[in-house]
């Protein structure tokens, strides 16, 4: 599979989380605003696990498409995968 520009961008973004409720443990920050922050750097990677799944599947659906292959399995471990993610 292919990263775009666009999920790497993603990523990159919730490393800045990170790296940022890093410097709020370091700085005392109330535990409330750290694990708010925590809360939304794991949105975030949900959310780009998501869209890296789901471009895999697509990929992966078309492809198998061209071939005439069935798709069914493809989409049962797309969805595996991301409740395993959970």
């Amino acid at each position: 599979m292919e990263y775009n520009q666009q999920m790497k961008n993603r990523l990159r973004r919730i490393e800045g989380q990170i790296k940022g409720v890093l410097a709020m443990m370091e700085q005392g920050k109330d535990c409330r605003e750290v694990v708010t922050q925590l809360s939304a750097s794991r949105n975030a990677i949900d959310r780009a696990m998501g869209v890296i799944v789901s471009t895999n599947l697509e990929q992966c659906v078309r492809e198998s498409l061209e071939q005439g292959k069935d798709t069914e399995g493809l989409v049962k471990e797309a969805v595996e995968l991301l409740v395993k993610s959970r």
